[in-house]
């Protein structure tokens, strides 16, 4: 039985360096060889896991769906076991300026609506499906200005969001499209100031990330792996700045139920094929 746990994860930010070398080191006080490599988009990682080169990934939702989709076409097995409490239940939201005529998602007809990077699930893939479903075709029946900044990293970097946002802010789009939770970050920082924006739709609940595992990981290791997340407490005094930085309270079970709008978004806008291809010609990771 091996106990080595490698992990992969993507260095969106200079933090997770130490948000896992804090997390290797309390593992190791713990007697599990535990390790990290990083990449720099999602799209390696997810094939690397896959085949079976790391054990585990901490992987973004859209991470999560494509590895669903190579694994199943490879006929191999993969799983989810724990995300963070911040994980779930997540929204976006369409916004408008807080003066705009616009009181519906269908006078967005001949409208200009910004969105984050062409990757982002929150930012572009949910919301862009949310208003096929409204019956408005994506550059049809309005036009998308996407804002591809550090395309790649599945949106974790939230500059395509923000760039978003300044557009709307200046009137050069009609509407844009972020995480609902982002609306506070973008007013604190004065990005949206208090009052300039009201919210013209939102999307269901989806969940975001999400710890898998793949067909090279050793089950009664990972096991163990799980149970010590589990069991991390924010009240430790080592855990808590790394908590902090990651954005959690607690590790929770992982639930892969609440990834179905992103299924579909995937399909609707040609991101994916059945077998996790990657469709989306302007994508360049």
């Amino acid at each position: 039985m091996s106990n080595r746990v490698l992990l992969g994860a993507v260095a969106y930010d200079s933090k997770v360096v130490t948000i896992w070398d804090g997390f290797r080191q309390w593992f190791r006080d713990r007697d599990l060889d535990f390790d990290y490599v990083l990449y720099s988009h999602y799209e390696r990682q997810i094939e690397d896991l896959v085949e079976g080169h790391i054990d585990v990934a901490w992987h973004s939702p859209l991470a999560w769906v494509r590895t669903v989709r190579l694994a199943r076409a490879r006929s191999v097995g993969v799983r989810a076991v724990v995300m963070r409490d911040s994980d779930r239940d997540l929204v976006s939201a369409v916004l408008v300026r807080a003066d705009s005529d616009l009181a519906s998602l269908d006078d967005l007809r001949g409208r200009s609506v910004a969105t984050g990077a062409i990757d982002s699930p929150q930012a572009h893939l949910l919301p862009l499906s949310m208003l096929r479903e409204a019956g408005l075709r994506p550059d049809v029946d309005f036009k998308v200005s996407r804002f591809d900044v550090r395309v790649g990293l599945h949106g974790d970097h939230v500059g395509g969001e923000r760039d978003a946002a300044v557009a709307l802010r200046s009137g050069l789009v009609d509407a844009a499209c972020m995480l609902d939770a982002n609306t506070l970050l973008f007013s604190r920082e004065g990005t949206l100031p208090a009052g300039s924006v009201r919210v013209l739709a939102k999307t269901e609940p989806f969940d975001h990330c999400t710890m898998a595992v793949g067909p090279g990981a050793d089950k009664s290791t990972v096991d163990r792996f799980t149970a010590l997340l589990l069991g991390m407490a924010y009240d430790d005094p080592t855990v808590r700045p790394l908590f902090d930085l990651e954005g959690l309270k607690q590790w929770l079970p992982a639930r892969t139920d609440r990834y179905s709008a992103l299924e579909r978004a995937v399909d609707e806008l040609g991101f994916l094929d059945a077998e996790g291809k990657l469709c989306a010609d302007d994508y360049r990771p």
